[in-house]
């Protein structure tokens, strides 16, 4: 790829993302604090979204093999 389709591209998709949330008509000091606390927020819910979807998938998992039962556990009587 090109250096500069990828530059044109990325500009692109800043354009699309200032279009869709309103920052291109906001001042540029009103634009940084939008974009920190969208960025703080983007942040918090991807790192939440690490520490405790994969906790939830467990619980998940054992409640439901307790509920079904577990195959191999079966096979053990």
């Amino acid at each position: 790829m090109n250096l500069r389709y990828m530059k044109d591209y990325f500009a692109w998709l800043y354009y699309q993302y200032t279009i869709i949330s309103c920052c291109a008509v906001l001042e540029p000091w009103e634009r940084s604090m939008f974009n920190t606390i969208f960025l703080t927020i983007l942040g918090m819910v991807v790192y939440t979204a690490y520490v405790f979807i994969p906790i939830h998938i467990r619980l998940a998992w054992e409640f439901f093999s307790e509920i079904f039962g577990d195959q191999s556990t079966i096979a053990n009587f």
